[in-house]
């Protein structure tokens, strides 16, 4: 993703305000790793899965990375030059945060270091792993990146990096709703999805089709070759928020974060398409209300106490032109009603949904 690899992208800030995976995904996807066999199939004893090497794909600050802990030897890559400085940043202070010495032989530690396990960040896009041997990896995941891979060559790598009965566990995360305040769901989805309106929306700064493809929950991700991968097995975390996903292959929402509504406004800071749109029109900070970023924040922290209010705006979704205005004006018509806002220091819930994509590597091809 090219935003995040400019210089001017705060990492720093990316790191502390994203949200963070719950355990219960891992275990998710470590439950279907045990369910694979050496010999390729998905009936294997739990016990006779391997645990040698798992790799990170657009692995970012390492958060994802990091939780790779029954595995052996494990990898990240990141494309980014910054962001894997980032991630072996947060290894040592992981390792800082050690007390004993039993304990760090069983932590990740940085590469060329002698241990019983080892973890290592490498520049690498997910298109190109010359780095690592055919057929030598276990597990290949990617958090919240494989909507920007080049599938055409993503699948034919990791077909010659996996062992035969390796897994594939990719995941996204779609716009943050506030649970509390389902009122406000319109406006999120005006806010980041609307294209026609720069001064309420950041909708057209997207990089595409890689945002479409996560919007869309990864339908657009092409079934691997059916010779050497199981067929994609789809699970949408997504609870009642999104009602067109199959039923059958949808579960409760598992991906939460409390925070105050002042770490909230620093994770919108975040969004690469606000970078964007501020390169695009640097003017928007000298709104009078504050740049765009605030201005949304504010109605969302009006709306949550005037709720009434927000229930009674008709915003509509964000794709449609007669709908997607009313949406623009319920932002100016937010500013306009009522000053009261919610304490920027009180805390909020925010949910996510979560899309995984699951597949096993079946032949030696």
């Amino acid at each position: 993703m090219a935003t995040f690899r400019k210089a001017s992208f705060n990492v720093a800030s990316y790191a502390s305000s994203r949200p963070t995976y719950p355990h219960s995904l891992f275990k998710f996807i470590f439950d279907f790793r045990r369910r694979s066999s050496p010999d390729g199939s998905g009936n294997g004893a739990e016990t006779s899965a391997q645990w040698e090497r798992a790799v990170d794909l657009g692995c970012g600050t390492g958060q994802a990375t990091l939780e790779l802990t029954p595995f052996k030897h494990v990898i990240g890559a990141d494309p980014s030059e910054s962001m894997v400085i980032s991630a072996r940043e947060a290894l040592e202070e992981r390792r800082a945060l050690s007390s004993s010495p039993d304990d760090d032989k069983t932590r990740a530690i940085t590469s060329g270091a002698t241990s019983e396990k080892t973890t290592t960040f490498v520049r690498s896009s997910a298109e190109n792993l010359r780095f690592l041997e055919n057929g030598s990896v276990d597990l290949v995941i990617a958090a919240q990146a494989c909507h920007w891979f080049d599938w055409s060559k993503v699948w034919p790598e990791l077909g010659r990096v996996l062992r035969k009965g390796g897994s594939v566990a990719f995941w996204t995360y779609s716009e943050f709703r506030l649970p509390a305040y389902p009122h406000l769901t319109p406006l999120i989805e005006h806010y980041a999805q609307y294209t026609q309106d720069p001064s309420t929306s950041v909708g057209g700064y997207w990089q595409q089709p890689g945002r479409n493809i996560l919007v869309n929950h990864l339908v657009e991700v092409p079934e691997p070759n059916k010779e050497i991968f199981e067929p994609l097995e789809r699970v949408y975390f997504t609870g009642p928020y999104f009602p067109s996903l199959p039923a059958a292959h949808t579960r409760p929402i598992i991906m939460r974060k409390k925070m105050t509504w002042i770490d909230l406004l620093e994770y919108l800071r975040t969004w690469s398409a606000l970078h964007t749109l501020k390169e695009h029109h640097p003017e928007d900070s000298l709104h009078p209300e504050g740049p765009l970023e605030v201005r949304f924040w504010n109605s969302l922290r009006r709306g949550a106490v005037q709720g009434s209010i927000g229930s009674r705006a008709e915003v509509g979704g964000a794709n449609g032109g007669e709908v997607g205005d009313r949406g623009a004006q319920f932002v100016h018509q937010h500013d306009a009603i009522d000053k009261t806002v919610a304490d920027p220091e009180s805390e909020v819930d925010l949910e996510w949904g979560v899309t995984l994509i699951l597949t096993r590597k079946v032949s030696g091809g």
